[in-house]
């Protein structure tokens, strides 16, 4: 009977205490779910506001989460950030200072993709997408910062609205860089086929001699 109204008991406070909490259910376009106090903005998302009634309904698990937050998604703030402003870093191997740039992002728990420059073909696509080969070089949204300058850096990402300390949820994992001009391999080209040789015309048959006693 006491376990039964030790669980009861905590029940009772969970649900008095989640609306405060996690007072939207918000299921992205990738199907993650993410319950948070605030509203979201982003768009193309399912937004269930959350009652004493939603609450009670939810599983253990989902309770949970309502308090701790989902940690497999990005924060809220950090997830905006990264939809309106995406980030991209532009490295090439043996690179100082691109190793300087991504450890500076990292450490500050910045999401980016990373795009590697290794071939002619990159460089001059980097150029197109940044306007010189200078790296590396980052992208805030639209505004393009050639070279390493932590201070130019960390002043754009505070105004795009990332936050100064790292808010990754544990066990997130930055993608692998890519190379910036994605190769096609070619087809390798099929062997010639040799005409084929025309067929010898056929003999002449002789032409059948009458035989003796036939007319025609």
């Amino acid at each position: 009977m006491k376990r039964i109204l030790t669980a009861s008991l905590a029940t009772s406070l969970l649900l008095a205490c989640l609306p405060a909490v996690a007072q939207y259910k918000v299921i992205g376009a990738d199907g993650s779910v993410t319950y948070t106090d605030r509203p979201p903005s982003t768009p193309n998302v399912k937004i269930t506001t959350l009652g004493r009634e939603s609450l009670a309904a939810l599983p253990a698990q989902a309770a949970a989460q309502a308090t701790t937050g989902n940690e497999a998604a990005l924060p809220f703030e950090l997830r905006q950030a990264t939809t309106r402003f995406p980030v991209t870093l532009y490295t090439a191997a043996d690179c100082a200072p691109c190793d300087s740039g991504r450890q500076f992002l990292q450490q500050r728990g910045v999401p980016f993709g990373e795009r590697r420059i290794v071939s002619e073909e990159d460089a001059a696509a980097l150029e197109r997408n940044v306007g010189g080969r200078t790296l590396p070089a980052l992208t805030v949204g639209s505004q393009v910062l050639r070279g390493l300058s932590l201070d130019e850096w960390g002043g754009y990402l505070d105004a795009a609205g990332y936050p100064r300390e790292s808010r990754l949820p544990r066990g997130w994992v930055a993608p692998a860089p890519t190379v910036l001009v994605e190769r096609v391999p070619v087809p390798r080209a099929a062997a010639p086929v040799a005409p084929a040789r025309p067929a010898a015309p056929p003999a002449d048959i002789p032409a059948a001699e009458p035989q003796p006693g036939v007319r025609f």
